[in-house]
């Protein structure tokens, strides 16, 4: 998969299944929409009519189902006829596995989506998920051609006219950014340490005409980030703290998405057990997220402030590795009693979102990190956890994530009753709860929270990603369609508007409304 090319088009023009294999998707009630004439110049001559009918009748999705039409080089599967309420309607993680599990062979395929106009956005992002990047199998590295998927959407239901030409940038700039993140997750810290991945900031601001902001080493000591340095500074490759800033003209707010960049989590002195640290090379999945987020998001135009911030480090153990019962001052100026220093990623962020608040004047503040494995626990494998000072915020989470396809379920926020959980005697606070069987998750998500103040009068959001980052051994790039959908509305691009969940009125709104236009808001 490592050397497959995406190519989204508004049709995908004719062929022969034996020299471009073809999958065709959908749910059965849309696949039976389709008229014979939108299918039969990429069948015939191999599949005739009565063969695709008898396809259809034969189809018993529970959840899915697929009938070869054409030897191995032509299929039809169907997903789910219908989800739960919690679920995606474009059923996002039954089209990664379908894809991954029928379709055919060969240099040059295609896949025919059939949906309703809604759920384009989420099934293009689930068909990148499809085909990762990175890969180190030998026979990969032998093979030099590119292979070629072609995805045409056939639209059922109210607007079923052909994809505009801006809708399938958006979907390829997505999708790009859904690979790119998924690639740095997959990729180990053999090659994806901390200087490797400030590379990657590196290349995505050059593609973008932005040249970062970088702090490293013992210069965060001395500017007072003891949260990234105290994490990092026992590994070989130094942290840092990376800043891109989008700032076009005519911004009405600021934005800061905080990504927790743990590029391998040994644990530190807490060190982790030998089934329980395989797999910790996705630690970073947060600030994967936010960088192909961050270029997707740009690259379609984001109308206001944008701040991407990434927090790198490598938990390491070493002479100068962190102890329990050190003292850490952080950025925001609190003081941190270490009693377990596998709870790193709190850390990490707590400067982030500090500097995204007094630094940047940011008026909303997101985070996203790898941050618990109590995550998988309290919303499970699909689902990412939500934790938010604004009961909006939380709703339009769960919202974005049903229409993109990453899943979202709120934790509760309280934290008058949850974060006495990290009372100290002799600091501020410490970094890890008194008891485990209390909220993890959220006590988690305060700890952040607090170095910027419960009674901050912004939007601040975590986002726990721990378990959606991937799915067996692959990297999903979860979070990437999130936060293109979430903050959808202060996109220019028309798609990305239609597929966010705040500022759902504004088109409603009378031309009086334009008195306040200068406080345009996502809320």
């Amino acid at each position: 998969m490592a050397n497959v090319v995406l190519d989204f088009r508004g049709d995908a023009g004719d062929g022969d299944p034996p020299s471009r294999p073809l999958l065709i998707l959908g749910q059965l009630s849309h696949l039976q929409c389709l008229s014979w004439s939108q299918l039969k110049g990429k069948l015939q001559p191999r599949v005739q009519e009565e063969v695709w009918q008898a396809a259809l009748a034969s189809l018993t999705p529970n959840p899915t189902d697929n009938c070869p039409l054409y030897l191995n080089y032509a299929v039809v599967a169907a997903l789910p006829s219908k989800v739960s309420r919690h679920n995606s309607p474009s059923a996002a993680q039954f089209i990664t596995r379908l894809i991954r599990n029928c379709l055919p062979g060969g240099a040059n395929r295609c896949i025919m989506m059939v949906c309703e106009r809604s759920e384009v956005f989420a099934s293009a992002c689930a068909i990148s998920r499809a085909f990762p990047l990175f890969t180190r199998r030998s026979c990969s590295a032998r093979r030099t051609e590119k292979k070629k998927v072609t995805i045409e959407f056939l639209l059922v239901g109210q607007g079923n006219g052909p994809l505009e030409v801006a809708t399938l940038k958006c979907l390829e700039s997505a999708a790009e950014g859904v690979r790119l993140a998924a690639r740095i997750v997959d990729t180990p810290c053999s090659e994806m340490n901390t200087d490797h991945f400030v590379e990657e900031i590196k290349a995505v601001g050059q593609d973008l005409g932005i040249v970062p902001t970088i702090i490293r080493d013992e210069e965060l000591k001395e500017r007072g980030f003891g949260g990234i340095y105290g994490v990092g500074k026992a590994a070989e490759h130094p942290p840092a703290f990376v800043i891109l800033s989008h700032t076009p003209m005519g911004a009405t707010q600021t934005i800061a998405w905080v990504g927790k960049g743990i590029v391998y989590d040994t644990g530190g002195l807490s060190i982790k057990g030998k089934t329980t640290m395989p797999g910790m090379k996705r630690d970073c999945g947060g600030a994967a997220a936010v960088l192909g987020a961050f270029r997707a998001a740009v690259k379609q135009g984001f109308k206001d402030n944008l701040h991407a911030l990434f927090c790198l480090a490598e938990n390491s153990v070493g002479p100068k590795a962190t102890r329990p019962d050190d003292i850490h001052v952080l950025y925001s100026g609190k003081t941190v009693e270490i009693n377990n220093t596998d709870a790193e990623g709190r850390l990490v962020l707590a400067d982030g979102v500090a500097y995204a608040c007094k630094d940047l004047a940011a008026d909303i503040i997101l985070d996203m990190a790898t941050l618990t494995g109590a995550q998988g626990i309290a919303t499970g494998k699909y689902h990412a956890a939500v934790l938010t000072n604004s009961e909006e915020w939380e709703t339009a989470c769960v919202k974005a994530g049903k229409k993109c396809g990453d899943l979202v379920h709120p934790l509760v926020y309280c934290p008058e009753l949850h974060f006495s959980e990290f009372n100290s005697s002799v600091a501020d606070m410490k970094n890890s709860v008194a008891d485990r069987d209390n909220a993890q998750s959220s006590c988690a998500g305060l700890f952040i929270a607090s170095h910027i103040g419960f009674d901050w009068p912004g939007v601040w959001v975590h986002l726990d990603i721990a378990s959606p980052v991937h799915t067996g051994e692959r990297a999903t790039g979860f979070g990437v369609a999130l936060l293109l959908s979430l903050f959808g509305r202060a996109s220019e691009d028309p798609l990305l508007n239609f597929v966010s969940p705040l500022g759902t009125n504004a088109d409603q709104q009378s031309e009086d409304t334009e008195i306040d236009s200068k406080r345009r808001r996502l809320i």
